[in-house]
């Protein structure tokens, strides 16, 4: 597995960006739940530990950071 596909990039409204580790990702799915804008959604792509991770959609993206904040995986990173 390349790094391409361990770290995605979202650009933010904000100018931060927001990068999704999918490596540390165990489905628990609280970020779905947590975005206000539905902008977290699944990615359809299955991670070494056997989940299916997420992504964000940059579009409906507003940088608020509930993701961030909910994830007890530390997947989100906002920069």
């Amino acid at each position: 597995m390349n790094a391409f596909h361990i770290r995605k990039q979202v650009i933010i409204m904000n100018k931060s960006k927001i990068f999704v580790d999918e490596t540390r990702c165990k489905g628990c799915y609280y970020c779905i739940k947590a975005c206000p804008k539905e902008a977290v959604h699944l990615s359809g792509h299955i991670n070494a530990k056997g989940y299916e991770t997420v992504e964000v959609d940059e579009e409906k993206c507003i940088g608020c950071g509930s993701c961030y904040r909910m994830c007890p995986d530390y997947v989100f990173e906002l920069r």
